[in-house]
């Protein structure tokens, strides 16, 4: 999977990640105390969606393009709300033509206490990345394989924050690599509050990998997934995943409000479908 991601900057994937990280930031600034976000895979940060790469697939048409003209119950719009108004802001003319990747809608969301950790490898996007943020002693931008971060860079000197690891899955091993990095990460931050992608696509080995991070022991795991078609053709994203570990204590409800309605909007054929549950935890 080639996941240069200005070809899927604003697509369903990222509006249900970035709604999540969303709510996890607002829940962490209920305390006074300050916290990291340590973004793993960090991409460029600010995507232009009126580029050639973006128009070439137009996969935000049918994710933030959808999301922000959608008729929404008002319970919804309240929980959506600190992520599309980041996206509202970035583009205060009306129509979309920026749309912030992780360290972007993070940043935005902080109090002047917060602070973003945000790993890139790849060296252009890096350097697109750093002169994003450059000047801003909030983040620190670091050109360094994000897999390496979750042992290097843990526990966060603040000793709250929230790990986003969100790999391109260009390389075989993908899943089996998030598992091993959580396990590693989990050991010397258990306290964290963890994000992880994953893709939803035909032959992507989903149960297996459900059950390996089952097998870490690692107790409060939350899953939330979004399909918005059917994979019978065999070709790109039929859905998108995340795990939650440590979640917030309303995020499991927010997250049954949200994901009906995002399958609703967001839905490409009648196989659409979603699902909400606890990997390991509280049921």
């Amino acid at each position: 999977m080639n996941y240069r991601h200005i070809y899927h900057a604003g697509n369903f994937a990222d509006v249900l990640k970035h709604a999540v990280l969303a709510r996890l930031i607002v829940y962490l600034q209920q305390k006074d105390k300050a916290f990291r976000v340590l973004d793993t895979h960090a991409g460029i940060g600010l995507y232009d969606v009126s580029s050639v790469e973006a128009q070439k697939t137009g996969e935000w048409l049918n994710g933030i393009g959808k999301l922000l003209d959608a008729d929404l119950p008002v319970r919804v719009i309240e929980i959506l709300k600190p992520y599309l108004d980041v996206v509202r802001a970035l583009n205060p003319d009306g129509p979309i033509t920026c749309y912030p990747g992780s360290p972007k809608l993070a940043r935005e969301l902080f109090r002047p206490q917060d602070r973003l950790s945000a790993m890139e490898l790849h060296p252009d996007d890096y350097r697109t990345l750093a002169r994003l943020f450059e000047g801003d002693y909030q983040a620190r931008i670091t050109e360094l394989d994000g897999w390496l971060s979750l042992g290097a860079h843990l526990p966060p000197k603040e000793k709250r924050g929230i790990v986003l690891v969100d790999p391109p899955f260009e390389l075989e091993g993908e899943y089996e690599r998030l598992v091993d990095g959580l396990s590693r990460a989990y050991r010397r931050f258990s306290t964290g509050v963890y994000c992880l992608w994953y893709p939803i696509k035909k032959g992507a080995p989903i149960a297996a990998f459900h059950e390996a991070l089952k097998e870490t022991g690692i107790p409060k795991m939350l899953c939330a997934e979004l399909h918005v078609k059917s994979d019978r053709d065999g070709t790109g994203l039929s859905g998108t995943g995340l795990i939650i570990v440590n979640p917030p204590f309303t995020l499991k409800d927010e997250l049954h409000a949200v994901l009906p309605e995002l399958k609703r909007v967001l839905a490409e054929d009648r196989y659409a479908s979603q699902r909400c549950f606890w990997l390991r935890g509280e049921d």
